[in-house]
């Protein structure tokens, strides 16, 4: 009887996991561009993570319907040592998170696709891409969000966490 409750049990993880999916796909190929950028308007504000090396902010604004657009930058002391440029975007029924990062990739914009999407995570990846390959949004409370950037480095598997707190209430 164990065996059986246990089977019915993974039986129904595994159609709530399912069912899950179907409804991001649903979500990456609707038509209605709003609904995409609704899935994600949780990014919009400005984050801030302060320690002892210095202060990283990140400020997302909603441009229109369907794109979002950040700056972020990392100041030590007096000094802005990180600046980028995001654009968040739908192409083709398709969202990609596109960053252009000051003094890297001769100044070109780098794709990354959304592969996963829930109501609390977001999931880019471009396995093409030298470092990162994955960048991982996730919303850990309505005040504070936790990204991360990950992949393939000289042969090692890297991360880097960015946990953030919001500044303000928009």
């Amino acid at each position: 009887m164990k065996k059986f409750n246990l089977y019915i049990l993974s039986l129904t993880i595994l159609f709530s996991i399912c069912s899950c999916k179907r409804n991001i796909k649903e979500v990456l190929k609707t038509s209605d561009q709003k609904r995409l950028i609704e899935t994600v308007d949780w990014l919009v504000g400005e984050w801030q993570n302060r320690a002892k090396e210095g202060v990283f902010t990140e400020i997302w604004t909603q441009k229109d319907d369907s794109t979002l657009t950040a700056v972020s930058f990392f100041i030590a002391g007096k000094d802005t040592v990180l600046n980028e440029k995001v654009t968040l975007k739908e192409i083709n029924g398709e969202l990609f998170y596109i960053p252009v990062v000051s003094n890297q990739n001769n100044g070109k914009e780098i794709p990354f696709k959304l592969t996963s999407v829930t109501e609390k995570q977001l999931v880019f990846e471009n396995p093409n891409h030298d470092f990162p390959q994955k960048i991982t949004y996730s919303l850990i409370t309505k005040d504070s969000i936790f990204a991360e950037i990950s992949g393939n480095y000289k042969g090692k598997q890297q991360k880097i966490a960015f946990p953030m707190k919001k500044t303000n209430n928009k």
